[in-house]
This record gives C-alpha cells, sequence and structure tokens, in this order.
C-alpha cells in the first residue's frame, strides 16, 4: 500500500507494548506495529495491551501506522497493567505453600468490583488431595467454577483447557493467570501452553527491585481463530494486583457472590454482616451455607478497608 491509496481505519487488539511501540493484531488478522498518536498523550490516554484500538494506516510515510482511538475499556488493571480481562484464573496451592485464602478471596473481590470472571484453580492435587478438596468445595459452594489439578503431574488439566475452548466459542476471551509465589501458576501455564514462548517465571525480590528490570505484559492467542488470548505477565504476582485499597465498605458485601440473597434482608439497615444480631448473611453461615473461612476473609477485608482513609482508598484505587 503506498499514501496513494489514502489512509484506512483498521480496528484491532493491542497484545504487547514496549518502548512506546504497540503490536496490534487487526480483527482480520493483519498485524500492526506502530506508534500512538501524539492526541492519545494530550487527552492523557495510555493504550494497555488488551485494548481495543483504530489504527490508522497509511496517509503519510509508506507503510506508516498509528494507534489513533482507544475504544472504551470495560476494565483494567496498573499492576499489571492490561485492559479488558474477561477472566482471572486464580492458581491457589494446596500445599508448599499454605493456602492464603485471605488474600486470594481479596483479588476475587477485585475482580467482581472490575468485572472480570475469577475462576478458582486448585494446584498440587497431588501433595494434599485432602486439602484440595476442602478449598474446592469452599469456592464451588460460593459459587465459582473450580478446578483441581496437578500442573506438575498434568492431572486435571484437560478439564481446564476445555473449559478455556468453551468460553471461547461462546465470546472473545483475554485471560490472565495469578498467584502467589510457588503457587505453580508457570507450570502451569508451561503444562497448558506448550507450544507458546512464553516468559512467565516468579521475579526473585531482589532483581525485582533492581532499576533495570523489564517487567510488560503479552498477550497470545491459544486457539486457531484468535478468539483466546492469554496475558503472560512475567514478574508479576497475585500480591500486585491484591494490595490496594480496592472498594468500598458499601461496595464490599456485593463482591462476595453468596451474600447476594442475604442483602437488604438484615434487621439493621446499616449492618456490617460481621456482628450484629439479626444479620441475614451470619443466620446464612449459621446454616453452614456461607463458608467461615470466606466469612472470615470478609471480616478482615472490611476492617481493612474501614482502617484505610477515604482519601488514601481513593488514590490507591488509581494507582
Amino acid at each position: 500500500m503506498t499514501s496513494l491509496d489514502g489512509p484506512r481505519t483498521v480496528r484491532g487488539t493491542i497484545i504487547k507494548g514496549v518502548g512506546g511501540l504497540y503490536t496490534v493484531i487487526s480483527d482480520d488478522g493483519e498485524r500492526f506495529v506502530c506508534p500512538a498518536r501524539g492526541i492519545l498523550r494530550h487527552e492523557n490516554v495510555t493504550p494497555l495491551v488488551g485494548d481495543e484500538v483504530d489504527v490508522t494506516v497509511g496517509g503519510g510515510e509508506e507503510g506508516s501506522a498509528a494507534v489513533g482511538h482507544v475504544i472504551q475499556r470495560k476494565n483494567s488493571l496498573v499492576r499489571p497493567p492490561v485492559a479488558n480481562l474477561s477472566h482471572l484464573f486464580v492458581v491457589i496451592p494446596s500445599a508448599k505453600p499454605k493456602p492464603d485464602l485471605v488474600t486470594v478471596d481479596k483479588l476475587i473481590s477485585i475482580c467482581e468490583v472490575r468485572e472480570i470472571e475469577p475462576v478458582v484453580v486448585v494446584n498440587k492435587c497431588d501433595l494434599d488431595p485432602l486439602e484440595t478438596a476442602r478449598i474446592k468445595g469452599i469456592y464451588e459452594g460460593a459459587g465459582f467454577t473450580c478446578f483441581a489439578l496437578s500442573a506438575a503431574t498434568g492431572d486435571g488439566c484437560g478439564a481446564l483447557l476445555d473449559y478455556l475452548h468453551g468460553e471461547a466459542e461462546k465470546s472473545p476471551v483475554r485471560a490472565a493467570f495469578a498467584g502467589v509465589s510457588a503457587a505453580g501458576k508457570s507450570t502451569l501455564m508451561k503444562r497448558l501452553f506448550p507450544s507458546l514462548d512464553l516468559k512467565t517465571g516468579d521475579v526473585s525480590r531482589k532483581i525485582e527491585r533492581g532499576r533495570h528490570t523489564t517487567r510488560h505484559v503479552e498477550l497470545f492467542p491459544v486457539t486457531d481463530d484468535g478468539r483466546c488470548l492469554i496475558a503472560d505477565t512475567p514478574g508479576f504476582s497475585l500480591l500486585d494486583f491484591a494490595k490496594f485499597n480496592f472498594c468500598s465498605l458499601a461496595e464490599l458485601p456485593f463482591t462476595f457472590r453468596e451474600f447476594a440473597d442475604c442483602l437488604g434482608k438484615c434487621r439493621y439497615t446499616k449492618c456490617t454482616h460481621t456482628k450484629e444480631e439479626g444479620c441475614a448473611v451470619l443466620e446464612k453461615m449459621a446454616r453452614g451455607e456461607i463458608s467461615e473461612e470466606r466469612h472470615r476473609s470478609y471480616a478482615a477485608l472490611y476492617d481493612e478497608i474501614k482502617q484505610t482513609p477515604e482519601w488514601k482508598r481513593k488514590r490507591d484505587a488509581d494507582m
């Protein structure tokens, strides 16, 4: 194509962004590596991996292209910097290390606030089958899709792949995996997607603090039709998501799915769902219909948010 053809606009998805250059795959399979137009900088818009964008092709030097417009985002995360996730696979080890479900539940609540579907993956089922079954029961009972597997042996991984493909048949999937250090996220991703050149791997604390450490997100297609893109997030962990003050006290109960049919039915209008008499949430838990462990997570997150000044919560939510 030459400049005589005039400019054209192509819609696509950013799959990589490094050094001010963005790799975009169009809906028709074309690939462009290009900068963003200056107007985005003036509008204080920074394109993110996962963004749907309009690329202006031509109109200048032969073969020129530039990201000209970012389509409205469904959601975005800052660390890692990625937009429009549809699913987040939360990898929990059943052993080695001992699972920290409060941190997991904070991450799930962040997903609920950002309208990202959390999928729970209990890894290392070969090391502790009983703990695996216990954790799986907690999250299935709370209304989440949950898989028990062993990334090391491959046991159960096929069911997770089938789920991914099934979701992609219904609508495009943009997914990421998150887990604490040693949860087995890297091993799992390499097991699921062996043909991809993923750079996953936990970065040591010493290296991560280095001035020259490069940590960027890249999306990889894992289906032939490109409807399922998986984010490789090297150097990021579950804690990068979970350390932020992400919602208000009023919003928190709505991020626990198993509370949904109780909200608005408590004796007191301003019930905190932590200790009050006549609390519908506590009554449901007393009947064994809400996990005590999930409720402990809720109470811990409630206290954390309550102790955080509103100005700090709003500031951190945008960081």
